[in-house]
């Protein structure tokens, strides 16, 4: 497990870094380097940006709540926010073009790299424990083993799905041992609730909703199983427009700041968006969501993947096998913004 590194970025000296970045003052190094298109008169280097939020992350809310993104670009670009229900179809909008920044899974993100999609990690905005293996209040299921012929819902290309595959390999299981039904997180659920399915690799904030609401069990816990919350951009973004992707981490890095001084406005934030209780909210943000982490993409998130590189090149989803893989691993991570960002 990688070590936990406090912030200390105070949010004056980001909202500082921001209003100099308004004006044209930091460029970064990405000005010089990658055809960055904003001057010294304050304009930006493009009028639109898409975005990411997703209940799986919760510095997300706190940006889109807070318009911190909007403040510091002012009237001359246009913010949209696109909601992700997933890993997969975060990284469906980055692929088409339908997004600029995504938020995924470190694990969703290096499949879709591996896969040929073309986008880097910016930043890091957690390290959750945010999925486990679930089944129904009565279950007769007590073990990792006990799942060898059953329905399991899983969504593939995301945390969960890989958390599963992991699983079941520790287990001396695999895939041919059980069948998946490739169901969206809260499809997976209802599916789950609906006894359609044996089991389900749950996501939060849903799985502690479940937990909560219906008594759903989780039979196995591995927080070494669940990679880390990566925010992605298309590398086309990166090239042409690093001063609005600097605001974007900036934001992000204020925004983490603000979360960890104030848990249970946080946690108010996402009972808000995701339908939930406050107290299972609490649970998620408080025990599950470990925002107190570095922004900073590098060696802690490439040691991860590594160790769950030879379960996915195993499960066929990487058309390029381990070749593929080994690429993606060494072209994922794009730290420039985040070192900007969290530099005193």
């Amino acid at each position: 497990m990688s070590t936990v590194i406090r912030r200390t970025v105070p949010a004056i000296a980001l909202a500082g870094a921001m209003a100099m970045l308004a004006t044209g003052c930091i460029a970064g190094e990405n000005a010089s380097s990658t055809g960055d298109s904003s001057s010294a008169s304050g304009e930006w280097s493009t009028d639109q940006l898409t975005l990411d939020w997703a209940t799986y992350n919760p510095l997300s809310l706190v940006l889109r709540d807070q318009g911190l993104i909007e403040e510091a670009l002012g009237d001359d670009v246009s913010v949209e926010w696109v909601q992700s229900t997933g890993s997969n179809t975060a990284n469906e909008l980055l692929r088409s073009g339908s997004a600029d920044i995504a938020s995924t899974a470190g694990s969703a993100a290096l499949l879709a790299r591996a896969n040929g999609s073309p986008i880097k990690v910016i930043d890091i905005y957690s390290q959750p424990e945010w999925s486990a293996i679930v089944v129904g209040a009565d279950s007769d299921i007590a073990s990792v083993e006990d799942l060898a012929g059953t329905s399991i819902a899983a969504t593939k290309g995301t945390d969960p799905y890989f958390f599963l595959l992991q699983t079941l390999d520790e287990a001396g299981l695999s895939l041919s041992d059980v069948e998946v039904q490739n169901l969206q997180h809260a499809d997976g659920w209802s599916a789950l609730a609906g006894g359609s399915v044996d089991a389900w690799a749950g996501l939060d904030p849903i799985m502690a909703g479940a937990e909560v609401d219906s008594g759903a069990q989780l039979i196995y816990r591995n927080v070494d199983f669940n990679t880390y919350g990566f925010l992605n951009a298309t590398e086309d973004f990166i090239d042409n427009h690093a001063d609005v992707a600097q605001v974007v981490v900036d934001a992000y890095e204020q925004a983490r700041v603000w979360a960890l001084e104030n848990p249970e406005e946080t946690a108010a934030l996402l009972a808000e968006a995701s339908g939930l209780d406050t107290a299972v909210a609490e649970t998620v943000i408080i025990e599950r969501s470990n925002l107190d982490v570095s922004g900073v993409p590098g060696a802690d998130q490439i040691a991860v993947l590594e160790r769950i590189s030879p379960v996915l090149v195993d499960s066929g989803d990487v058309a390029g096998g381990q070749e593929a893989l080994d690429d993606a691993l060494d072209t994922l991570v794009y730290d420039q913004f985040a070192l900007n960002a969290t530099s005193e």
